[in-house]
This record gives C-alpha cells, sequence and structure tokens, in this order.
C-alpha cells in the first residue's frame, strides 16, 4: 500500500512537471512571438496582404556632343491579370487576342493560371493600352513602362548597342553604362484580401521610380552621318565584305564617328538587315541566325584584328628616330626585294625604287628600307617602342568587346619576323590599337585613351562624372613628333598618299594594303590613316576597306576616302583652309 502511494505521488510530480515545462515553453514561445518577432511578423502580415507591381525607371538618355539625343524612350505598357479579380475569364481572353494580337491558347494558359500576377505582354503601344483600360476589364492591369528608342535608326549602331525587353543594356555604351543608365525601379503597393482580391477602400501606395543618369557623348552626328554616308558608298562601289571608319580628336581621345558598314536597325535589332540575309532565309537554324546577328551587331573597330601593312611603318619609323638609328639623311637601295636569312622578302614595287634617302623611302612606302630600320633597331629596342606605344595593350575604349594584340613572343623573333613586323606584316592588332597610337606619335608624345561618354549627368541636372581621356606624356620625344608630322605630310604632298591631299589645308597621312591570311587567297584590306592640320593635328581618321574587288591598293581606294571626309568635316569643326596650301 505504501509502495503505490509512493508511485502515485511520484506519477503526479513528473505530471506537474511535464506541464510546468510544457507552461515554461508555451510562454517562451508566446514571448518570442509577441515581443522578439512582433516586428517581423507584422511585416510578414502586411506583405501577405499587399500585391506589388513594379514601375519602370526611365532610362537615362544618351546625347551627342552637339547635345543632340541619340537614344532615347518612349512611353509604353505592361498589361498583366490577377486571377482572383477575374469575374469574366472568357471575355478578358477575347479581348486580350483582339488588341493585342495573341493566340487563344497562350492567353488561357495565363489567363486559367492560378497566381497573384502575371504578366500578358510588355512594351505595348500606348494606343493599345489606352483601348484596353476602356473595355474595363475587372482584373486586367494595365501599368506604364518605357521602351528604348533610336531617334536615327541605324546611326552609330554599333556604338549605341541596344537594350532587351527588361529595359537593361545588351550591346555598347548600353551596356558599358548600363549601371548609370537604368535607374531605380519604382512599384505599386495595394492592399489584399487573404483571397488575393484587392480592397476597393484601400489607398495605393506608389514608390516613384528614379530615372537613370544621361550620358554625353564626344560622338557628332553630322560627322557620324556623312562618314556612314561615305563609307557606305565606298561598300556599295568595291562590293567590299565591310567599311570601318573612325575619326577622332587625337589630343584628347574624344571620338568623332566610329562607323561599321553595313550598320544595323537599333529599333529593330533581332531582325538580320539584307546585307546578312540570303535566299535560303527560311532554311536559317536557330544557330545560324545567332551567328549572323553576332556578325552584324560585331563592331571591327575594336574587335576585329589585321595585319595593318605599311600604315604600321609610322610606328617603326618613330623606333628609329627615338633610339638614333636612322636621320632624314640616311641612304637606302630597293632593288625591288631584300634577302633576309634563306628568305627573298619583295617590296610592293617590284623593279625597286634604287637609291633613295629616308624621306623618299617613306613617301615611296619601300620595304626593304623598313627591313633595314628594323635590323638596325633589333627586336629588344623595337619591342620596347611597341610598349611604349601601349600596342601589347587594349586601348581601353569605353565599349565592351576590344581585342588585344596578336604579336611574335619576343624570343620567337627571328630575322625573317624582325624583318616582316618592321613593315606591318606576320602580327595582327586593331584598327583603334594602331589609330590611338599614331595619335601619340603626332600629338607630342601625350598618351590618350579613346572614349565616348565625356561626362555623366544625374537626373537633376548636375555633372556627377567626367571622362577624359589624357593621360601621361613623354611617350615619344617631342622632336620625333615633330619630325613624323613633317615626314608624313611629305606622304600626302608627293607621295604615295597624294590622293588624301585636299587643297586649301595641310595633311598629313599614310597608305597601306595588307594582304589576307592564307596568302592563296588574294584577298586584301586597304586602309589609310590621315590627320590635319599637319602642323597641329586637332583630327585624325582612319579607313578600313575589307576586301575590295578590283583594285585594292590603299593609296588608291582609301586615301580618297579620308580626302573627301576631310573636305566636309575640317571647315565643319572650325579648321581654317589656307588657299595658299595647293598640290
Amino acid at each position: 500500500m505504501a509502495f503505490l502511494k509512493t508511485f502515485q505521488k511520484r506519477s503526479l510530480l513528473l505530471v506537474l512537471f511535464v506541464v510546468f515545462v510544457v507552461a515554461l515553453v508555451l510562454i517562451g514561445r508566446v514571448f518570442y512571438l509577441m515581443i522578439v518577432s512582433a516586428d517581423h511578423l507584422s511585416d510578414a502580415a502586411q506583405d501577405l496582404h499587399e500585391r506589388e507591381r513594379v514601375i519602370k525607371a526611365e532610362r537615362g538618355k544618351i546625347y551627342d556632343r552637339n547635345d543632340q539625343v541619340l537614344a532615347d524612350n518612349r512611353p509604353v505598357c505592361t498589361v498583366s491579370v490577377i486571377y482572383s479579380q477575374m469575374t469574366d475569364r472568357e471575355r478578358v481572353i477575347s479581348v486580350l487576342e483582339k488588341e493585342l494580337g495573341l493566340s487563344e491558347a497562350y492567353l488561357r494558359k495565363r489567363v486559367e493560371k492560378i497566381s497573384s500576377i502575371e504578366i500578358i505582354k510588355t512594351n505595348i503601344e500606348k494606343e493599345t493600352a489606352d483601348r484596353i483600360r476602356e473595355y474595363e476589364l475587372d482584373g486586367v492591369m494595365v501599368d506604364e513602362d518605357y521602351k528604348r528608342w533610336y531617334p536615327y535608326d541605324t546611326l552609330a549602331s554599333k556604338v549605341l548597342g541596344f537594350t532587351g525587353s527588361d529595359n537593361q543594356g545588351i550591346l555598347g555604351l548600353e551596356v558599358k553604362y548600363d549601371y548609370w543608365l537604368r535607374g531605380i525601379n519604382g512599384k505599386i503597393l495595394t492592399m489584399t484580401t487573404a483571397q488575393g482580391t484587392e480592397l476597393e477602400d484601400a489607398a495605393e501606395n506608389r514608390v516613384t521610380p528614379i530615372p537613370g543618369n544621361d550620358l554625353y557623348t564626344s560622338l557628332d552626328i553630322v560627322i557620324q552621318s556623312y562618314c556612314t554616308q561615305t563609307a557606305q558608298k565606298v561598300l556599295e562601289a568595291k562590293g567590299a565584305k565591310n567599311v570601318s571608319l573612325i575619326v577622332m580628336n587625337p589630343k584628347n581621345g574624344e571620338i568623332y564617328a566610329m562607323v561599321n558598314v553595313p550598320e544595323y536597325n537599333l529599333n529593330e535589332p533581332y531582325e538580320l538587315t539584307a546585307f546578312y540575309l540570303s535566299e535560303d532565309e527560311g532554311e536559317l537554324t536557330q544557330e545560324e541566325k545567332t551567328n549572323r546577328l553576332n556578325q552584324m551587331w560585331r563592331n571591327s573597330c575594336i574587335s576585329d584584328t589585321y595585319e595593318p601593312g605599311s600604315a604600321f611603318k609610322i610606328i617603326t619609323a618613330t623606333a628609329g628616330l627615338e633610339h638614333d638609328c636612322l636621320s632624314l639623311e640616311d641612304r637606302f637601295y630597293c632593288p625591288g626585294y631584300k634577302i633576309v636569312a634563306d628568305r627573298r622578302i619583295r617590296c610592293h614595287k617590284t623593279n625597286g625604287h634604287g637609291a633613295q634617302n629616308f624621306v623618299d623611302a617613306i613617301k615611296n612606302s619601300c620595304n626593304p628600307a623598313f627591313m633595314e630600320i628594323g635590323s638596325r633597331l633589333g627586336k629588344e629596342r623595337l619591342y620596347e617602342s611597341f610598349d611604349r606605344l601601349g600596342l601589347f595593350r587594349k586601348t581601353g575604349i569605353d565599349l565592351p568587346g576590344e581585342a588585344g594584340a596578336i604579336m611574335h613572343h619576343i624570343d620567337a623573333i627571328g630575322e625573317v619576323e624582325l624583318a616582316t613586323v618592321s613593315f606591318g606584316q606576320s602580327f595582327q592588332i586593331t584598327p583603334l590599337r594602331l589609330l590611338t597610337s599614331v595619335s601619340s606619335i603626332i600629338n607630342g608624345g601625350i598618351e590618350v585613351t579613346p572614349h565616348f561618354v565625356t561626362k555623366i549627368v544625374n537626373p537633376a541636372g548636375e555633372t556627377i562624372k567626367v571622362i577624359d581621356g589624357v593621360g601621361k606624356s613623354g611617350v615619344v620625344d617631342g622632336t620625333t613628333s615633330e619630325t613624323m608630322r613633317y615626314l608624313l605630310e611629305q606622304v600626302v604632298s608627293t607621295g604615295t598618299g597624294n590622293k588624301a591631299f585636299v587643297s586649301g589645308f595641310r595633311i598629313g597621312g599614310k597608305t597601306a594594303t595588307s594582304e589576307k591570311l592564307p596568302r592563296s587567297s588574294k584577298k586584301y584590306i586597304a586602309s589609310f590613316i590621315g590627320f590635319a592640320p599637319a602642323e597641329d593635328p586637332e583630327v585624325i581618321a582612319m579607313v578600313i576597306i575589307d576586301e575590295p574587288e578590283g583594285l585594292y591598293y590603299g593609296g588608291t581606294i582609301a586615301a580618297p576616302v579620308i580626302a573627301e571626309v576631310f573636305e566636309r568635316i575640317l571647315p565643319y569643326l572650325g579648321i581654317e583652309r589656307n588657299d595658299e596650301i595647293v598640290q
């Protein structure tokens, strides 16, 4: 009996202990929920009864150097449906099918999907959106949005780039400066019941979007337009694969124009242009179409490398002068070729230039003369000059997709490689890299970074960032720079670049004709680099004509292009004509 009482007492105590522990846990839980987690649970409850709709921020605009808009925004709308609020789904399907041109199957799948909100279509023109609002359909939301719009369609397409359906940058300046351009989206918050129905008397809470910042660029619509017309004319006349043209300020790297024809329509970036279509368009696989789109979007000025040919002789001559291996009075003899190791490397003039001084050699663009200069320099000093002129580095232009140079490692340079490199063969660089290095040679030895954006301005009109392309000085000696300006002016006055001469202006420049690999293909690139005024350059330009048909020499077909460009843009830039300068 005593044992039973003891057992009952222990059982009672155990029950009381368990009750006490449970009560303690419950009290702790209540304390945690009501005190510790009160704010969090309140927010969660609020979120449960709130529905959020995004208000897209207006993307910042892009301007040219004269404040002309290059990239703008057009108001559009987004149509969405809320499942719990639709009272007549069949009518919703019928109306949206009619107004948006969407299939019944597509609409039914989304209209009958049980979700808090379902997007039906974005980038709808405002007129269409207004018609949909007039139907007053329960559960159909029409929200304001923005669509990127390019007022000049194809102008500078491979520089500006474009945005996706979400207004995010995809190519060009649009993606490079996306952080600055995109802004901060706003939102519309509405209160709903537990079933998801919006409360009629509840006020909408709007978080106002913050527009993106504006970009001001060095691009000039007038220069870009004229260069595009000129390049297009050459493309068609010569049946070329493509034509690229760059116009830049050699003193600070500001780019006035960058043309790559054929261009494409920025407002329809996924539509292949006629140039990239073939008769079997309907048979293109998705992979084939994607490859052609990538080619259509490609900016050859910065993404494609090529053998620069004789234009590179500017670099070799500069290196020779800098290292005291060369003077203007030095004599050279050209029989039409030069024997290097076991190779006979020919000059473009197969019967030779004969005896000449260096001024004549650069005017004649004589290969044997430049092979001799390369030999005098040796690979170490030649590569040291290359390094100082930035040839082993990318230019740092504010566009994505820039390619680097493809050059021999110095340990792989033998006699033959040294000879061919000296006159612009057996390696590859981008057109912009060569143009930028030449800018440093003619501007007094100042390193520049080519760029488009000059300043970034916030929605309040305040300048928040200024971009300057001027770098270190002393890349080349001032005397060397002066000498090279003189020599290159002689090339245009009476040398191979004479077709680049413009009456009334002192023009300097260098021609180039390079043979593409494999050499057996007999395909060429004709190019010309020119600058003006020769005594104090304010503008430098370069044209690349890829695979021209018929005549392919740079001096014959590329130099006249720069002459035509300079004839138009030099007066426009305020560079005065001197009628005493005649050829």
